[in-house]
């Protein structure tokens, strides 16, 4: 344990790469803003509709809403992670040691990503105590019950929104070349919380935004340990992979493509 610290803290001070500035105050004053105005605007309305959603709606909502329960993705992320890991130290192909790595860090990222924003939503939930779409007749959009203990009273942020943020975020930093596929799934997704009536907008909305800043942000810090990301000319994380891409290691002797390779996974 001591020499992974050691290697962490090796690598943390290795990187002088300047970071872009995240403009954090701006970006978390706009995001409260679109809570708020889906909030007043698009919760009430929506909550007096719910009743009389068309059925093919529902069973559409119903049909995928499912696919935000984060205990599927934390095992597939854990599977990556784990195998990705034992191949790495098992086989002998430089090359093949290289891939093998990179699906355990990324496997790692997504672990952290999904279970850390989900325990930090869940937090927000239970602390927060805003009621379910399920009892709009009696509290409304805006009836709250702090730590009121109950899963009927844990509507905000919406969970299942918080982990398709983060997954779907995390993907489009992964494979830049798809983001707007994966930022279009989130959103389909995370309105299937309404769609079955589980959530308002307001709460879907706070829900993505929650588990996508907190991808991005895991990835900033992945990339200052030299993991998995690297600080592009913008200043951005962006996936270090052109490093292990087919042909890196072709015309090399074999004791400089060991010390590559070493330098890449140490």
């Amino acid at each position: 344990m001591q020499g992974i610290l050691a290697s962490l803290d090796r690598r943390w001070r290795r990187s002088d790469a300047a970071l872009a500035p995240c403009h954090w105050k701006t970006c978390l004053f706009l995001t409260a803003n679109i809570v708020l105005l889906s909030a007043l605007l698009f919760d009430w309305p929506v909550g007096a509709a719910l009743k009389s959603l068309s059925p093919t709606i529902r069973f559409f909502g119903g049909m995928l809403t499912d696919f935000g329960d984060s205990g599927w993705i934390i095992i597939v992320s854990a599977f990556l992670f784990f195998e990705g890991w034992a191949a790495s130290r098992l086989l002998r192909s430089p090359r093949c040691r290289g891939r093998a790595l990179r699906i355990c860090q990324i496997g790692g990222y997504l672990l952290t990503t999904i279970v850390l924003s989900g325990l930090l939503a869940n937090m927000l939930k239970r602390a927060i105590g805003r009621a379910r779409p399920t009892h709009f007749a009696d509290w409304g959009p805006f009836g709250f019950s702090p730590f009121n203990g109950r899963a009927s009273f844990e509507s905000f942020p919406s969970g299942h929104a918080t982990t398709i943020g983060a997954l779907f975020v995390a993907l489009a930093l992964l494979f830049p070349r798809y983001r707007y596929i994966f930022i279009a799934c989130a959103l389909w997704l995370g309105i299937t919380r309404v769609m079955v009536g589980a959530h308002y907008p307001s709460d879907v909305i706070a829900g993505l935004a929650l588990g996508g800043w907190f991808s991005f942000m895991t990835a900033i810090v992945y990339s200052r340990y030299g993991i998995l990301f690297r600080i592009n000319a913008a200043g951005l994380p962006t996936p270090r992979w052109p490093l292990l891409k087919r042909g890196m290691f072709q015309g090399l002797r074999l004791p400089r493509r060991q010390r590559m390779l070493n330098q890449i996974t140490e």
